[in-house]
């Protein structure tokens, strides 16, 4: 059991962490992605509910 946390503290020493300007840039992507998809899904299920009221 101690060799593997042993050797999960050597493989966390070899990660490679993000510095501030990269994580501010993948976390920013992250996000203006995620609001296009919401805005996205948004109007779509605006636009079927307003189709399918037409016929209902």
């Amino acid at each position: 059991m101690f060799r593997f946390f042993k050797s999960i503290g050597q493989e966390m020493r070899e990660v490679d962490w993000p510095n501030f300007k990269q994580l501010r840039k993948d976390s920013s992507t992250v996000i203006s992605t995620s609001v296009f998809f919401m805005a996205f899904l948004a109007l779509a299920d605006w636009l079927i509910q307003l189709f399918l009221k037409l016929f209902v």
